[in-house]
Parts: C-alpha cells; sequence; structure tokens
C-alpha cells in the first residue's frame, strides 16, 4: 500500500452503545486519525464517520437521535458512513426486533431502504462466531477479502429493499447480507465486527480509511 500523504479524519459517534475502544484501536492501525465524539457537530467536519453499535434497535435509534440529522446530512452530502453491526442495521428504515421485543416500531436512518429481520427459528441466534464472506460484486470496502472470515454476533440480519445494495453475502440458516452499500457508496455497514475479525478486518479498516481519503 502506498503511503498517504494525510491521514483520514475519523469520527466514531458515541450513543452510549458502540465497542468504542476496539474499534478506535483498529481505525489507528488501519491508519486514521481518530476522534469518538458525542457532540453532532464534529460529525460535520469528518473525513469519514463510523457508527458502531452493539444492541438492540429500537435503543441504538433512541441513543442516536441527536445523531439523526446530521448523520443524514452528512451521507447525502457524499462523507463516507460506516456502520458496524447494529450500527449497519440502523442504516436501513426498520427492524423486526422492535416488535419481537415488544418496542412498537422504530424507525431506522433510512439510508439504505429495507429492514432488519429475525433469523429463521431452526437456526441457534444469535449468530456468535466467525463466517465466511463472499462478495458479489465490486466496492472498495471489500477490496482482499473475497472468501475470508470475520466474527459474528447478531439475531437480525439486513434485507435491504434493492437486492444490489448487497456487497457480500454469508450463509447462516438464510443467505443474508454481511455488507451492504447504498447506490452512490458512500454509506455502507457490515454486520460482523471487523476491529475482532484479525487480518479480514483489518484490511477492511484500511479499506475504509482509503475511501476517506479518495
Amino acid at each position: 500500500m502506498s503511503a498517504r500523504q494525510t491521514a483520514a479524519e475519523v469520527v466514531v459517534v458515541d450513543y452510549g452503545l458502540g465497542n468504542l475502544r476496539s474499534v478506535t484501536r483498529g481505525l489507528e492501525r488501519a491508519g486514521a486519525d481518530v476522534d469518538v465524539s458525542s457532540d453532532p457537530a464534529a460529525v460535520s467536519e469528518a473525513d469519514g464517520i463510523v457508527l458502531p453499535g452493539v444492541g438492540a434497535f429500537s435503543e441504538g435509534m433512541e441513543n442516536a437521535g441527536p445523531f439523526r440529522k446530521t448523520l443524514v446530512e452528512q451521507a447525502e452530502a457524499g462523507t463516507p458512513l460506516f456502520g458496524i453491526c447494529l450500527g449497519m442495521q440502523m442504516l436501513l428504515t426498520t427492524s423486526e426486533e422492535a416488535d419481537h421485543e415488544g418496542e412498537g416500531d422504530a424507525e431506522g436512518l433510512d439510508l439504505i431502504p429495507g429492514t432488519n429481520l429475525r433469523f429463521p427459528g431452526d437456526v441457534k441466534v444469535p449468530q456468535m462466531g466467525w463466517n465466511d464472506l463472499s462478495v458479489e460484486r465490486d466496492h472498495p470496502l471489500v477490496d482482499g477479502v473475497d472468501g475470508e472470515y470475520a466474527y459474528f454476533v447478531h439475531s437480525y440480519y439486513a434485507d435491504p429493499e434493492d437486492a444490489g445494495a448487497a456487497v457480500a453475502t454469508t450463509d447462516y440458516g438464510v443467505t443474508f447480507p454481511s455488507v451492504v452499500a447504498n447506490e452512490a457508496g458512500n454509506v455502507f455497514g457490515t454486520q460482523f465486527h471487523p476491529e475482532k475479525s484479525g487480518e479480514t478486518g483489518l484490511q477492511i479498516l484500511r479499506n475504509f480509511v482509503d475511501i476517506c481519503i479518495a
């Protein structure tokens, strides 16, 4: 990889539900200057934005409420926005999880139209552990990772309205999108945790940093 002229300024959104330390460490290893921030104004100044997340969809959207307007504006302006695990699910329109947990409707960011579905009853949930990635189409986030393994922990999976939003897929009872992206290509997410996925995850984080300074 060629030397970067400047480091990407990446903001990791702190809304109370993320693996902030491990995500930050992974991004720093990938060459980014990282600011973990609970201030929506900081997001507006970033070369790239990371929306991490662990937990329930409804709680995630409630906690991230102060960031909603800024995240949508920055995404529409072309800033790279990378959702991880729950953060990826929050990029979609809604989730079955809210109904399943008796929490009613919860609105996602709707940057990648679709919903999040619960895995079928004949598989153990959550999926927890390593599974492989099958790249379905070109996107700079997945350069060099086709057929590699990544670390998953989730009970719900993305079902985008546009099948072309699936950048990579994984099989676990059903074939589901493990990497998604919007049509413009600047909003994307991984269902797995790149920060816990060894060299494969580090490659994805490096790819993200390269996208931010492209």
